[in-house]
């Protein structure tokens, strides 16, 4: 028997296939965290709470006030920045303990997906459980989440000397680095799924993942309508500010400034954006019935697309509603679950990763 037929042998790749089981289960893990923590962190900037730790204590913060002392320290931090000032003095203590709670969750939460991913990842590595091609994929996973702890404390700065509240260009990045590291996750364990439909066509691939992109650069623009909190005005659909194309898009200078800063634009494109998605979704699911008619694929995209539509419906009931805590964690989980899909869905129809690579 020479060595090939040895690393092929029905033991080696039952032991492979073992190993593929658990290391996707531990990245489904990491995936419901990631899904948490992105809550909790909307949560938190929808409740104002973003700004209530005003400093980045990776190790000793994880311990939150364990006295009335320390209560009355951390609440005296909190009355030097602009937010406490200008919007929130004479705010009690009791209330600031609120939104205390909610930034020390989201904090805890973040370090918890580190020891979530980094721990088991170590397991895996040094007991000899993950293929080589993996691995390098799961470093710059690893990284990313690094960077992303560093970007989420550049966001919080932001807001702790001449603003009260965030940069929407930092909150908008925070977000989107947090779904592409969600998304990432997801393409590896997928890959490693076994999975009963041959790969698809080059055409089902490429637009199924041009969609993942479209979705991404969504919630980009989300996340520059909550940095703004362009959700609570023009609260009317399908018209905004009684027309289908609103007056005033382009009032700041330079023009393209107002697609970062203009409430009213910024709200537009994303309605805009949502619109192109819903219509690439539709057309995607046509196609892939008509060139891969009764297959999982097929099958996959008209979950999709149905997941889209639900998807705005929630973001239009969240508009009307003038965004409720309630519906708007619910439009940004959907934003998580359908970007999830879509990775899924592509991911699928390029199938599983060879044995050996």
């Amino acid at each position: 028997m020479t060595a090939t037929d040895l690393r092929f042998s029905p033991a080696r790749t039952t032991e492979l296939e073992r190993n593929r089981f658990w290391v996707r289960m531990w990245l489904y893990v990491v995936l419901v965290t990631l899904f948490a923590l992105v809550l909790v962190g909307g949560a938190t900037r929808l409740t104002g709470s973003g700004l209530s730790i005003t400093e980045w204590k990776p190790i000793h913060g994880i311990i939150p006030p364990l006295s009335h002392a320390e209560w009355i320290e951390e609440f005296d931090k909190y009355r030097q920045i602009p937010q406490y000032q200008e919007i929130n003095r004479g705010m009690s203590l009791d209330a600031f303990k609120v939104i205390f709670w909610w930034e020390w969750a989201h904090r805890i939460l973040a370090r918890g997906v580190g020891f979530v991913f980094a721990l088991p990842l170590a397991f895996f590595w040094f007991t000899g459980r993950l293929e080589n091609h993996l691995k390098p994929k799961l470093l710059g996973i690893l990284a990313l989440g690094g960077l992303q702890g560093a970007i989420g404390w550049w966001m919080v700065t932001s807001g702790l000397i001449d603003r009260v509240d965030v940069s929407q260009y930092r909150l908008a990045t925070h977000l989107t680095i947090a779904c592409i590291i969600f998304a990432a996750v997801m393409a590896v364990a997928r890959g490693l799924a076994p999975h009963s439909q041959s790969p698809s066509m080059e055409g089902t691939r490429r637009l199924a993942f041009w969609l993942v992109v479209g979705f991404i650069v969504q919630i980009y623009l989300g996340g520059l309508v909550a940095g703004l909190n362009a959700g609570m005005t023009y609260n009317t659909w399908p018209l905004m500010d009684g027309a289908l194309i609103p007056q005033g898009l382009f009032l700041q200078e330079p023009f393209w400034i107002n697609l970062f800063e203009n409430p009213k634009t910024v709200q537009f494109v994303h309605r805009l954006g949502a619109y192109v998605l819903l219509a690439v979704s539709a057309w995607h699911a046509v196609a892939v019935w008509r060139a891969e008619p009764g297959t999982t694929h097929a099958r996959r995209s008209v979950v999709l697309l149905l997941l889209v539509l639900l998807q705005a419906a929630i973001g239009i009931a969240t508009l009307l509603m003038v965004v409720p805590l309630s519906w708007a964690l619910a439009h940004q989980g959907a934003a998580l679950i359908v970007l999830g899909f879509a990775v899924a869905h592509w991911r699928a129809t390029k199938g599983s990763y060879a044995y050996g690579a």
